[in-house]
C-alpha cells in the first residue's frame, strides 16, 4: 500500500468516526464504488449514534440533512440492519447490533419481525428479548418465541448429557447391558461364568460369554422445587433454571416444582417441560419478596427428606429479613434440603447481598453459586 493509499484509508477512518458534520473538513476519497460503500456505511453508523442521549457531532439534524449514501430513503430499523451485516464484517455488525439494543435502546429493532429474523440467535439476544417482550405482538411475538426456542434447545443439548449422567443410578451387577462397552464389562462376572471353559492342556480360561453390568435407576421418588427470582439481574440465572427444570423433569425419579417471583408468585411447574412457555410467561420488573416465595414452597412439601427447595436469587430481599429467616429456618427443621443459589449460569460471578448470604448459611443452608453444568452432581450429592 503507497503512502497516498495510506493517507486515503486514514481519513476515510476518521470520517466514518467524526460522522456526516464533518464533511466539510474531512471528504471520502477512492473510487466511486468505494465513496458509495462508505457513504452508505455512514449513514449506517449516523443512524445508530444519533440515538444516543449525547450526541455530539452525530446529530439528528446532521443525519437528516447530508445527501448521498443510500439517497433520500427512509432508513428504517429493518433496513438498518440488513444494510449493516451487507457492508460491515460479520464482528464489526455484532457489535454495531448490541450498541443499538443495550447502549442505545433502539427498542425498535426489536418490533420488526424481519429484523429478528436476521440477528444471530444467542443468550445475548434471548436476554433482550425478554425485556422487550411486552412491545411484541403477533408474528414478532412468534418470531421472539422460535428465537427463545432455539437458544433454549442449544443450552439444553449441551447440558442434558452430563446432567442426566449425574443424576442416573447406580451400576446394577444383576443385570446384563444391552450396551456393550469397556466401561460396563462384569469381570468378574465374566470369570465365574466361564470357568467351565477352563483347557487343562493350555492352562487357560476360554472365555465364551462376555457379560457386561446394566445401568439400573433406583431411587424414590424425589421432589425438587426450584423458585426463581425474575428480577433482571438474574436474568441469565431464570434462562439456565428454565432449561434445567426441563431436563430434570424428563427423569423418571424426579418431581419438578417450578415457582417464579418477585413480589408475587407464579406456579409454572406444569410448564417445567417446556422452557419457551416459562420465559415467555415472566415479568420482569418489581420488587422482590424471597420470604413469601419460599413460604408457598413450604407447601409444596410432601416428604421432607425427599425434597430439596434450590432457590435462585440475588437475596436483595424487599421484605423483613427477619422473615426470611423464620421461613428458612421452618423449612430446615422439616427434614428438607435449602440451598439459594445466587447464580446459576456459566460465569458464576454472583452480586448477592453477603450479609443475607451468611445469616442463611449460618442456619445450615447452602449459599453459593453453581454452574448449569455442575447443579445435577450438586443434587445428586443432596440426595446421596
Amino acid at each position: 500500500m503507497d503512502t497516498n493509499e495510506t493517507r486515503r484509508t486514514a481519513i476515510n477512518r476518521w470520517r466514518l468516526v467524526l460522522g456526516s458534520s464533518s464533511d466539510r473538513s474531512l471528504a471520502f476519497g477512492g473510487s466511486g464504488r468505494d465513496m458509495k460503500a462508505l457513504q452508505d456505511m455512514e449513514e449506517l453508523l449516523d443512524y445508530l449514534y444519533s440515538h444516543a442521549q449525547d450526541s455530539d457531532v452525530r446529530s439528528e439534524e446532521s443525519s437528516s440533512d447530508r445527501s448521498g449514501g443510500t439517497g433520500g430513503s427512509v432508513l428504517t430499523a429493518a433496513k438498518w440492519i440488513t444494510r449493516v451485516r451487507e457492508l460491515f464484517p460479520r464482528s464489526t455488525a455484532e457489535v454495531l447490533e448490541r450498541h443499538a439494543l443495550d447502549e442505545f435502546k433502539m427498542t425498535e429493532l426489536l418490533t420488526d419481525k424481519k429484523v429478528l429474523e436476521q440477528m444471530k440467535p444467542d443468550m445475548a439476544l434471548l436476554k433482550t428479548v425478554l425485556q422487550l417482550k411486552h412491545l411484541m405482538k403477533g408474528e414478532v411475538l412468534e418470531t421472539a418465541r422460535k428465537i427463545a426456542r432455539t437458544v433454549a434447545d442449544e443450552l439444553r443439548e449441551k447440558l442434558e448429557s452430563s446432567t442426566i449422567q449425574s443424576l442416573t443410578g447406580r451400576l446394577d451387577r444383576s443385570l446384563r447391558s444391552p450396551v456393550h462397552s469397556v466401561r460396563n464389562l462384569d469381570i468378574r462376572k465374566t470369570v465365574r461364568r466361564n470357568l467351565k471353559n477352563y483347557d487343562k492342556e493350555l492352562d487357560s480360561l476360554v472365555i465364551k460369554d462376555i457379560y457386561f453390568s446394566g445401568r439400573l435407576r433406583k431411587y424414590s421418588r424425589k421432589r425438587i422445587i426450584i423458585a426463581v427470582d425474575e428480577s433482571g439481574s438474574m436474568m441469565g440465572s431464570v434462562i439456565y433454571s428454565a432449561v434445567m427444570a426441563q431436563i430434570i423433569s424428563k427423569l423418571p425419579f424426579a418431581d419438578v416444582r417450578l415457582v417464579i417471583f418477585d413480589t408475587s408468585i407464579v406456579d409454572l411447574s406444569e410448564e417445567a417441560d417446556d422452557p419457551v412457555q416459562v420465559l415467555m410467561s415472566i415479568q420482569l420488573g418489581g420488587g422482590t419478596d424471597i420470604a413469601n416465595a419460599l413460604k408457598y414452597c413450604e407447601t409444596l412439601i410432601q416428604a421432607p427428606k425427599d425434597t430439596c427447595v434450590l432457590c435462585v436469587t440475588d437475596l436483595c430481599e424487599g421484605g423483613p429479613v427477619k422473615r426470611l429467616m423464620s421461613v428458612s429456618r421452618n423449612i430446615l427443621q422439616t427434614g428438607a434440603k435449602l440451598s439459594f443459589l445466587t447464580a446459576l449460569d456459566e460465569q458464576s460471578n454472583p452480586a448477592y447481598d453477603k450479609n443475607i448470604g451468611q445469616k442463611l448459611a449460618d442456619l445450615g443452608a447452602f449459599v453459593g453459586a453453581v454452574t448449569p453444568d455442575m447443579l445435577g452432581d450438586y443434587i445428586g450429592k443432596i440426595f446421596s
